[in-house]
């Protein structure tokens, strides 16, 4: 283990010692929020101390394992504890990486997942569903929950736009994380590469989607904005929905004047259902753009490719002629395009989150340094 890690580690330690004495006071107790407080971070801190100790506890064992090689009664056993202790070792390393990375508070959060067709005309519509087909099949086999918000049909039965709302959370290699920390990597350009349902040549067309993943903000977030900087609109719904969604005028579409930000909702069944869903949406907007300005003034002092999330960047392009699919980021190629469409994301995922903590494991080693 490097020592910048060891060094980290052993503050944790230092600090579970700190919290336990305070938390021992009787007057803390008179401070309830400061209580609650220090108890959280007591659980947060305790838990990566517990996995240094346990650390630290397989080294002695190795250790004593190695002595124990050169004893020929003891050989056998000596070569089993080794082995038992490196791998345990390797994985406690990796762990204790994850546990001591800098945490985003959005990670937990849902996601509204946005998807626009971009150039390509009827083939971009159609791509956009199939890439909303996607993201739902992967988000039902780890277990979360998917919602249409609001969609704009195609006359080929593809999307113009169409927002998904995705809630809950699954267990990754990077540990438990809920909708937008899985899938907040997905921000971006998306490029298609085939041949069109509509081309009767064989030829193969390039097309494009972009997609913006929000995390979705807590009803206080909600609050804070001034409704005075809002002008709501109602209108009747279109599309499929049977004779009430297309006879009131329920369909809501909510304007942020100070930034221009619109968000719309026309899949509920009610005028409030939609401008409630509709407000979730804007608020996720306006905290999506302040999370980027705030990016573009951290990216002098550093850029992460695949954080940028930067709509306009290409970040992946799907070459349905070969089966293949590549992340530009980080230079992923996957020959298993089909698997992926049909939702068997695990590996895109899982790469992009590993790629992301390596960055953030490189500049916590430069900090310290």
């Amino acid at each position: 283990m490097k020592p910048f890690l060891r060094q980290q580690l052993a503050r944790y330690a230092d600090r579970q010692g700190e919290l336990e004495f305070l938390l021992s006071r009787e007057d803390i107790m008179k401070d309830m929020e400061q209580f609650l407080k220090l108890s959280r971070e007591h659980t947060d801190v305790a838990a990566v101390a517990g996995r240094w100790s346990r650390y630290q506890q397989r080294e002695s064992d190795l250790a004593g394992a190695e002595e124990m090689k050169g004893d020929p009664d003891m050989a056998e056993m000596a070569e089993e504890e080794i082995a038992s202790a490196t791998a345990e070792l390797a994985q406690l390393e990796t762990e204790l990486q994850r546990m001591l990375l800098p945490k985003d508070p959005d990670d937990a959060r849902p996601a509204f997942v946005e998807i626009r067709a971009g150039t390509g005309g009827d083939e971009s519509a159609l791509f956009a569903a199939d890439l909303a087909r996607m993201y739902t099949r992967y988000c039902d086999a780890k277990g979360l929950r998917t919602e249409i918000m609001s969609a704009s049909e195609s006359e080929l039965g593809g999307y113009k736009e169409v927002v998904l709302r995705i809630e809950g959370s699954t267990s990754t290699s990077a540990g438990s994380c809920g909708a937008y920390g899985m899938l907040k990597f997905e921000s971006g350009g998306h490029r298609v590469q085939r041949v069109p349902a509509t081309e009767t040549q064989g030829r193969i067309h390039t097309s494009a989607c972009t997609i913006a993943v929000l995390a979705e903000q807590d009803e206080a977030e909600a609050i804070k904005i001034n409704p005075s900087d809002l002008r709501i609109d109602t209108y009747r719904a279109s599309g499929a929905g049977g004779q009430h969604i297309n006879k009131t005028d329920s369909a809501v579409r909510i304007t942020h004047i100070p930034t221009g930000i619109v968000a719309e909702c026309q899949d509920g069944r009610s005028q409030h259902s939609n401008k409630a869903q509709a407000l979730k949406v804007l608020t996720a907007r306006i905290h999506e753009k302040d999370r980027a300005e705030r990016a573009a003034k951290d990216a002098a002092e550093r850029k992460s490719l695949v954080g940028s999330g930067d709509r306009s960047d290409r970040i992946r392009t799907y070459n349905f002629p070969q089966g293949r699919l590549t992340d530009h980021r980080i230079n992923l190629t996957l020959y298993k395009l089909l698997n992926i469409m049909e939702g068997d994301m695990d590996d895109v995922v899982e790469a992009l989150q590993a790629y992301e903590a390596a960055q953030q494991l490189a500049a916590l080693e430069n900090n310290l340094n």
